[in-house]
C-alpha cells in the first residue's frame, strides 16, 4: 500500500479499494415557532435580547467572515445594533475570559465566540482547541447564561473558509441562531413549572 500526503503533511496509508466517506450535513431541528414538537422550545427571535460577541483577531481571514455571519443573523432575527457589543481578543485562547467579563456584566443575555484555530504540525492545535472549548463551558455553566462555541477547529484553511459562509455553511451565523434559541429557553425555564409549555409565555415586544 503506498503512502498518501494529507493536507498536514503526515504520511497517510491509503487502503486497496476502501472509498472515503461521504461528507455528512448536519441538520438541526427548527427552532421555536418554527416546529411543533411538545415542550419548551427557545423563540428565534431575538427582538430585545441583547447579545456580546467576542471575536478573536487570529485567523482574521476567516473570523471576519464568521463575525459578518453572526451579525447579519442578529439582524434578521431582531437584535439591533444598540442591543449587541463586539469585543476583538487577540486569538481563541482569549474568548473565554472576554466571555466571562461579558456575561459577569449582567448586562447580556447571551454571549457568542467566534474563532478559528487552524491545524499545524505542532501540537499547538489540539492545546488551544481544547483550552478554549472547556473556558467557554466552564463560563456558561457557572453563570447559567448561553456562551456559544463559534469557534472553528479545521485541519486547514480551506475547511475554515468553507464554514465561514462557504460551501459547508456559516457557524457565525448558527451561533448567532443558537445564542437566541438558548437567551429564550433560559427565560422560559426561570417560569417554568410542571406543563408549562412556550405557548404560555406572552410575546416579547422591543423595548
Amino acid at each position: 500500500m503506498a503512502p498518501t500526503e494529507s493536507s498536514t503533511g503526515r504520511a497517510r496509508v491509503a487502503r486497496k479499494g476502501v472509498r472515503p466517506a461521504a461528507p455528512i450535513t448536519p441538520h438541526r431541528l427548527p427552532a421555536g415557532e418554527e416546529s411543533d414538537w411538545e415542550g419548551i422550545q427557545g423563540s428565534a427571535d431575538g427582538t430585545g435580547l441583547r447579545i456580546a460577541v467576542a471575536c478573536s483577531r487570529f485567523n482574521g481571514n476567516v473570523t471576519r467572515l464568521l463575525l459578518a455571519g453572526a451579525l447579519g443573523e442578529l439582524d434578521s432575527r431582531g437584535v439591533t445594533g444598540a442591543d449587541r457589543t463586539v469585543v476583538w481578543v487577540p486569538g481563541a485562547f482569549e474568548l473565554p475570559l472576554a466571555a466571562a467579563a461579558a456575561a459577569r456584566s449582567g448586562q447580556y443575555d447571551a454571549v457568542i465566540c467566534l474563532g478559528a484555530v487552524i491545524r499545524g504540525e505542532t501540537s499547538h492545535y489540539d492545546v488551544i482547541a481544547g483550552q478554549c472549548a472547556a473556558g467557554i463551558q466552564q463560563i456558561q455553566l457557572e453563570l447559567s447564561l448561553p456562551v456559544v462555541f463559534g469557534v472553528l477547529t479545521t485541519e486547514n484553511l480551506d475547511q475554515a473558509l468553507a464554514r465561514a459562509g462557504g460551501s459547508a455553511g456559516d457557524k457565525g451565523a448558527e451561533a448567532a441562531t443558537t445564542a437566541i434559541e438558548m437567551a429564550n429557553v433560559l427565560r422560559l425555564l426561570e417560569r417554568a413549572r410542571p406543563g408549562f409549555t412556550a405557548d404560555d409565555e406572552p410575546r416579547r415586544t422591543t423595548r
